[in-house]
């Protein structure tokens, strides 16, 4: 069935444009709360945000769709989209949102949605929100005695600092190590710095003045450049950048090198099978995920199970085969020992523990597997689907029957973006150069 509204994560778009005007997410907020308003209870719905200063607009807009529902709401400012989640669960509301459009500009935002069970919502709920959406009318309102009422909870962030510090085990503390965290001039500004320094560790916090403008500019784990020069110059021990929701995390050790999703994946699922944590006899990942992650778990007699891009199919993947330990490469972490979506934090929080508990640097620590040449190209378009021509077809079966089962071949439209992703590996850089360039030329051509 053809989505409307929604992309893999939730509603996503320029500010002002198309779903993402105050209007539209007044109607999302109707739609959203008519769906679940169900019984004669109460019905809550916690609403976060990152720094945006779009977010302004829609936090209200929402708020009004939502109590002309006959919601109340709870707002709580800017919060990590993780915090959503599990304040949605520990207040016992039907509904949360979070209003971010994660690693994207400041001139992009969008709607995320979580369940009464902190999960994001399912594809049937999706669809059943956008039928709303596009039906909406008077039949939607809620009685004048049956409004529902705004609030703001004003420790809300405390909550989140202590739940996240209670994920490290006691008797572990960061005594002695010096972190950098960039947190994107995002969502995380003060909670990041506040647990890490709170559990130890000596704190230099980057990317926390944000101004409405520059989240995701020029830092995060987006732009992780600016974490690991600033490693290098203080001499840190780890850095750690979050994206502007900051359920994405990126690493470098203390030489600067960048540490990416797989790796902390592979790390922590190791560890925990060690200690005879690990859940699901392996881990959860997307198709992305580096030939080398798989390849080290099949050594250690652990299983890579592979499911479509999105965080949300990686946890419904982990959910029903029981795994604690899921992700994406780009730095969505799952560990549902904890948490119900990506946290970047916590999964930094596993990476420190380690250290501290083997004794050694991160460059060590982190350093799971070497990767297989890997290449992903971006290639925007403007319209249509530029995958069903002639000519993108060709050279993709042409790569396909060369790279064989040497390596991968994966081409995908984003869920977030006009743009189509084109991502080969396999053990012959050289090769798998060519071939991404072969067909990212034929996609260029098909879209002029």
């Amino acid at each position: 069935m053809e989505r409307r509204y929604f992309g893999t994560d939730g509603i996503r778009g320029r500010v002002n444009q198309g779903a993402m005007t105050p209007y539209a997410a007044l109607h999302v907020g109707l739609a959203a709360g008519r769906h679940f308003i169900r019984g004669d209870h109460v019905h809550r719905v916690v609403i976060g945000k990152d720094t945006r200063r779009s977010g302004y607009m829609y936090e209200p807009a929402l708020a009004a769709g939502f109590t002309a529902a006959g919601m109340d709401v709870i707002m709580v400012g800017p919060m990590p989209t993780p915090a959503v989640a599990m304040l949605v669960k520990s207040l016992r509301a039907d509904l949360g949102v979070m209003i971010s459009a994660s690693h994207n500009p400041h001139y992009d935002n969008g709607l995320k949605f979580f369940g009464p069970d902190g999960y994001k919502l399912s594809d049937a709920q999706e669809h059943a929100i956008e039928d709303l959406i596009d039906a909406a009318g008077d039949d939607h309102l809620a009685a004048p005695d049956a409004l529902g009422k705004a609030t703001r909870l004003e420790d809300a962030r405390g909550r989140y600092v202590e739940f996240a510090k209670a994920t490290v085990p006691a008797g572990v503390t960061f005594d002695g190590l010096k972190v950098v965290v960039d947190c994107a001039h995002g969502a995380a500004y003060k909670v990041a710095p506040t647990v890490l320094w709170e559990l130890g560790a000596e704190v230099v916090p980057v990317g926390v003045a944000p101004d409405g403008f520059n989240i995701n500019d020029a830092c995060g784990s987006t732009a992780p450049e600016a974490m690991c020069t600033r490693v290098r110059a203080e001499g840190a021990d780890l850095g750690i950048a979050l994206d502007g929701d900051a359920d994405r995390l990126i690493l470098c050790d203390e030489t600067g090198r960048i540490v990416d999703g797989d790796q902390i994946m592979a790390l922590i699922a190791r560890t925990w099978a060690r200690d005879g944590r690990l859940k699901g006899g392996g881990l959860v990942t997307t198709v992305m995920s580096n030939l080398g992650l798989e390849r080290v778990l099949s050594g250690d007699g652990l299983t890579l199970e592979r499911t479509r891009v999105g965080d949300r199919y990686v946890v419904e993947r982990m959910r029903r085969g029981g795994f604690n330990v899921g992700g994406e490469q780009s730095g969505h972490i799952v560990l549902s020992d904890f948490t119900t979506t990506g946290d970047g934090l916590v999964a930094a929080l596993q990476v420190m523990t380690e250290m501290q508990r083997a004794g050694r640097p991160a460059s060590e620590v982190c350093a799971q597997f070497t990767a297989v040449p890997q290449l992903l190209k971006n290639v925007r378009y403007s319209g249509g689907d530029p995958l069903s021509a002639d000519g993108v077809a060709r050279s993709i079966r042409a790569a396909e029957a060369e790279i064989g089962d040497s390596g991968r071949l994966v081409i995908r439209k984003s869920g977030t973006e006009p743009l189509i992703r084109v991502m080969a590996e396999g053990d012959n850089d050289a090769q798998i150069t060519r071939l991404v360039d072969d067909i990212c030329r034929e996609i260029e051509a098909a879209t002029r």
